[in-house]
């Protein structure tokens, strides 16, 4: 399995053996957890921003209709 090394200083370091020790666990694993955990909250928030860009693009008629003063000005008119 590849691997990455990764710099902390040494406060950093102390609250993570703090941390560690708290849930019985070691370092490596509580560091590739926080990674793993971080990485799932970013596909999440992916997955919600596309789901919302399909939704807002179906219904963009409906929301132009609904919220008339938020729409851009047409091209060829004003600003």
């Amino acid at each position: 399995m590849p691997a990455l090394n990764v710099e902390f200083s040494e406060r950093e370091l102390d609250d993570l053996r703090q941390i560690a020790k708290e849930r019985r666990t070691s370092m490596k694993a509580l560091v590739r957890e926080a990674a793993a955990a971080d990485i799932a909250r970013h596909r999440a928030l992916q997955e919600g921003a596309e789901a919302f860009r399909r939704f807002f693009a179906t219904h963009a008629d409906e929301f132009a209709a609904a919220f008339p003063d938020d729409e851009p000005p047409a091209k060829g008119r004003g600003a």
